[in-house]
C-alpha cells in the first residue's frame, strides 16, 4: 500500500496520517525529516544537500527524490508507506515516478484531502497559545475554561502571527496555486481520490479506510 497524502493546512492531514501508521503499520515518510537526518547522518546526498542549505538554496529535486528513494529501499517499507509533503510540483512528481519506476514500484493511491477555504481559515484562525507555558488551545474545539486564559498556568492567551487571518488567506492561495497543477497530474493518472475533510477525525479516517480497502 503505497500513499501519497495532499491536503491544505489546517487540513488535518498530520492526524490522519498517524492513524494510518498506526491502523497500517506502514510508515509515514515526511521529506523534511528525511531531508533533515541525511544531513545529519553525513549520507552522500546528504552532504550535497547540506551543501544548497549552506549557501541558502533550495535543495534539487533530484537529491531531495534520491532520498526519498533511499529511505524507501529500507526495510520498514516492505508492506508500503505514507509520502507527506512531497511531491509539491509536477516536476517532483515525474521524478518520483522515474524512481519508482526502476524500484519496480507506482503509488497506488494519491488522497486529497479536501476542506473549503472558508472551514480552513476558521480552524486555523482559531488557535490560541499561552504565553508563559506554550500550551495550544483553539476556540471552536478546545476552549479554555476561562476565556483568554490558560487552564495549566493562568497565564494569558495569544494569536501567532501565523495563525492570523491574512497570513492564513496568503498560506492557502501559495498551497492552492502549488498544489492545483499536481491535483490535476494525478487525476490524469487515475491515482487521486477526493476526501471530503470535514466532520469528526474519526469519520473522515472512516472514509480513507473505505477508499483504501477497496
Amino acid at each position: 500500500m503505497r500513499l501519497i497524502l495532499l491536503g491544505p493546512p489546517g487540513a488535518g492531514k498530520g492526524t490522519q496520517a498517524k492513524k494510518l501508521v498506526e491502523k497500517y503499520g506502514i510508515p509515514q515518510i515526511s521529506t523534511g525529516d528525511i531531508l533533515r537526518e541525511a544531513v545529519k547522518n553525513g549520507t552522500p546526498l546528504g552532504k550535497e544537500a547540506k551543501a544548497y542549505m549552506d549557501k541558502g538554496e533550495l535543495v534539487t529535486d533530484a537529491i531531495v527524490v534520491g532520498i526519498i528513494r533511499d529511505r524507501l529501499q529500507e526495510k520498514d517499507c516492505e508492506k508500503g508507506y505514507i509520502l507527506d509533503g512531497f511531491p509539491r510540483t509536477v516536476p517532483q512528481a515525474d521524478e518520483l515516478k522515474k524512481a519508482l519506476s526502476e524500484m519496480g514500484q507506482s503509488i497506488d493511491s494519491v488522497l486529497s484531502i479536501v476542506v473549503a477555504n472558508d472551514e480552513l481559515i476558521k480552524r486555523l484562525t482559531g488557535r490560541r497559545t499561552c504565553k508563559e507555558c506554550g500550551a495550544g488551545y483553539h476556540i471552536m474545539f478546545k476552549a479554555p475554561k476561562t476565556e483568554g486564559v490558560c487552564d495549566k498556568c493562568q497565564g494569558p492567551l495569544f494569536q501567532r502571527d501565523d495563525d492570523k487571518e491574512e497570513t492564513i488567506k496568503n498560506r492557502l492561495a501559495v498551497y492552492n496555486d502549488q498544489t492545483e497543477p499536481l491535483i490535476e497530474y494525478y487525476k490524469k493518472d487515475g491515482a487521486l481520490v477526493d476526501i471530503e475533510g470535514t466532520g469528526g477525525i474519526d469519520e473522515i479516517f472512516g472514509r480513507i479506510c473505505a477508499v483504501i480497502e477497496k
